[in-house]
């Protein structure tokens, strides 16, 4: 396919979609894969043209409806173009204005002709309509211009998405013939929300249209990481192979490396400049925050594999005291290094793909790029103490198994966190597959499903829960509400250290709960809480659950929290309602703790070395339990506990075992149970070490 950029692709990484390609505009050639500074009104804020050069960016982003509006068209026309009038010679992007006017909260009208909306300059009534954009785009100067698009947000009903598509189609026309024999440059924009089917249907639409590239529109405006990476894939690999391709709006370092990797060869977002306000800088070694009071006295530079003038002149200390002081020197340096960093990022990868050793060098970054600033410390001085911080650390230590996969040891005690066995399986096995997390998602006009991950460690079953909701796209129909409770999170800390050890951790979630207490989606349908500290102080604290994962270190180690005291507090607080507890252990004391605490009780499924594991229900639950497959213990089991020296919980006391007797031999499930079930020995304590998972 033809078009006036004369792209052309000069690599593709081996075992990937990632590509590195090269393009010309009458401003110069341009190397891909790119990222374009946005200069919505004619500047990158706070930054001189100088300093983007110094930066090495190669194109900067304008965008049609601000500049409409003020300075207006005539001024641009007065000067030639944007080109003169801001001092900037290299290409310039112009977007349509299409998602400005989606932005605008209630003050616009979308019509077949065009967006109605008001001024905010002068109040005065304007239609956008696709050759005012063209208009507006051809006078700016524009090298680049996008054709105007109908944006809503990702999570919209398939009939809304499809109609905005179909609209979208028929501006893309409009937009080409009001192109004319303009030597600019023009995309179209593919929309359809997070529907295969309509992505699939624009593509195959606007392909069929004389446009020089293609943008991918209508992503991160309220869709997850998960659809945002698919929805990615999906339309680079429908693309052309010979036109450029634009992922618009997005993103963070991690998200650029993803969609590159993805075939994506061309990005904008302001999240450099909107985060440098917030002291935030974006470092080889992973994301710093600059207001932390740990940098009050760092000599070393911002970044020291960095050479923008930022780090070249000026120390994180320096930075720290102007972000402290609210100095608008302190944003601008950081956006000026930002800038840099994410040319540098571009450029990096270029290069990786063009030698061969992208696929690599992009699984060591996918770790460097997700650290967050407490898992990225400054450089230590030399009379810098230890932190208490570091010192708990020592609580734990990394283990590796014969397998290959990873686990954290509890010095103390010498358990292992989901021993014997590789711990993402045994996190979605026994906790995620079998409580039927999906399906219980996928249930229409819920409330938010909650779930208590009681004992998060390493963050395994929380992470195989947030992943799982992930694969379940689009069928989740409910919001979940992931309810984490840790008295030591050091286990934690240590593990995101050793990330590369860890793949569960590759997210951006399990550092942002650590430092904020809380982790949501952009569309706030997951919403991931830390109740940090003693369990029976905080789960007061916690919504009623529908799912509880029961895994802390083992009663040997942590024997308060395997008590009939304690299981009564649970039982408690879900009674009344629909209820199911799951758990590693089948050891009889904690299964007549259970009974003892008013819930009934069920055999789970095996893991690893254990044949059975258990599972509790309340009485709510305990009624579905056969549509839910559920076997509950029965009489034999009855049989082995009166046998066993170990039947009564830890912390009963031996005046009211008689009445406890009472309890467990009158609960209903025994009394209506046929005796007759497939029983296999339940472990004993002292049978065989249980581990947290």
């Amino acid at each position: 396919m033809t078009s006036r950029l004369h792209f052309r692709v000069e690599a593709t990484a081996s075992g990937s979609g990632a590509r590195a390609g090269r393009f010309r505009t009458p401003h110069g050639a341009v190397e891909t894969p790119l990222f374009m500074p946005v200069g919505t009104q004619a500047t990158v804020k706070g930054l001189a043209v100088e300093e983007l050069e110094a930066a090495g960016a190669q194109v900067l982003l304008a965008n049609a409806y601000h500049l409409l509006l003020r300075p207006g068209l005539d001024v641009f026309r007065r000067f030639g173009g944007i080109h003169r009038f801001m001092n900037w010679r290299r290409t310039v992007l112009t977007d349509s204005g299409g998602y400005q006017v989606f932005s605008l909260p209630n003050d616009r009208v979308i019509t077949e002709d065009g967006a109605i909306f008001r001024s905010y300059v002068d109040g005065a009534r304007v239609l956008l309509s696709p050759e005012r954009s063209i208009e507006a785009q051809i006078a700016i100067g524009s090298d680049i211009m996008m054709a105007m698009d109908v944006c809503v947000p990702s999570t919209s009903e398939h009939a809304v998405a499809a109609a905005a598509m179909q609209r979208t189609h028929r501006w893309a026309a409009r937009s080409i013939e009001a192109r004319g024999d303009a030597s600019a440059a023009l995309f179209g924009i593919v929309q359809g929300a997070c529907f295969e089917d309509l992505r699939r249907a624009s593509i195959e639409h606007l392909t069929q249209l004389a446009f020089d590239g293609f943008a991918i529109g209508g992503l991160a405006v309220g869709e997850g990481k998960h659809d945002r990476e698919r929805l990615t894939a999906f339309a680079a690999a429908l693309l052309p192979h010979d036109l450029p391709r634009y992922l618009m709006g997005v993103g963070m370092p991690l998200d650029l490396l993803e969609a590159v990797e993805r075939g994506v060869d061309m990005f904008d977002c302001t999240i450099p400049s909107v985060l440098a306000r917030q002291g935030v800088a974006f470092t080889s070694t992973g994301r710093l925050n600059l207001y932390r009071g740990v940098y009050k006295l760092a000599e070393e530079p911002v970044d020291a594999a960095c050479g923008c003038s930022t780090c070249a002149d000026y120390s994180r200390a320096y930075i720290h005291h102007l972000v402290k002081a609210s100095e608008a020197l302190g944003w601008r340096l950081l956006a000026r290094h930002n800038i840099s960093f994410y040319g540098d990022l571009m450029r990096r990868m270029r290069v990786r793909i063009l030698g061969g050793t992208f696929a690599a060098w992009r699984d060591e970054q996918r770790v460097v790029l997700a650290r967050a600033d407490e898992d990225n410390p400054p450089v230590p001085t030399r009379r810098r103490r230890r932190s208490r911080r570091e010192s708990d650390l020592e609580r734990f230590a990394v283990r590796e198994s014969p397998a290959g996969h990873a686990s954290i040891l509890h010095r103390a005690s010498g358990e292992l966190m989901h021993g014997g066995i590789d711990p993402a399986v045994e996190a979605y096995g026994l906790y995620v597959e079998q409580s039927r997390l999906t399906a219980r998602i996928a249930e229409p006009d819920t409330p938010p499903l909650v779930v208590w991950d009681v004992g998060m460690g390493a963050a395994h079953n929380a992470m195989a829960a947030l992943q799982a909701c992930a694969r379940a796209q689009p069928e989740v129909r409910r919001s979940l509400h992931l309810v984490s409770f840790e008295h030591d999170v050091a286990s934690l800390r240590l593990a995101l250290r050793h990330a590369v050890r860890f793949p569960h951790l590759r997210h951006r979630a399990p550092n942002h709960l650590l430092r904020f207490g809380e982790w949501r989606t952009e569309d706030g349908a997951i919403v991931w809480t830390l109740l940090e500290g003693d369990f029976g102080e905080r789960l007061a604290a916690a919504p009623t659950p529908d799912i509880v994962f029961w895994d802390p270190f083992s009663a040997k180690t942590d024997p308060r929290m395997w008590t009939l005291e304690c299981f009564a507090r649970v039982f408690a607080e879900c009674a009344a309602h629909d209820t199911e507890l799951f758990t590693y252990s089948a050891s009889t004391a904690v299964r007549s703790a259970l009974l003892g605490a008013g819930f009934v009780v069920g055999r789970g499924a095996p893991t690893g070395r254990r044949p059975e594991t258990t599972l509790a229900m309340t009485p709510a639950a305990a009624r579905r339990a056969q549509a839910r497959g559920r076997t509950l213990l029965g009489r034999e089991w009855l049989a082995q506990w009166r046998r066993s020296d170990a039947r009564f919980p830890a912390d009963l006391p031996h005046a009211v075992r008689a009445a406890f007797v009472e309890r467990i031999e009158g609960a209903p499930q025994f009394r209506d149970a046929p005796g007759t079930e497939d029983v296999s020995q339940p472990s004993e304590p002292g049978s065989a070490p249980e581990s947290q998972a």
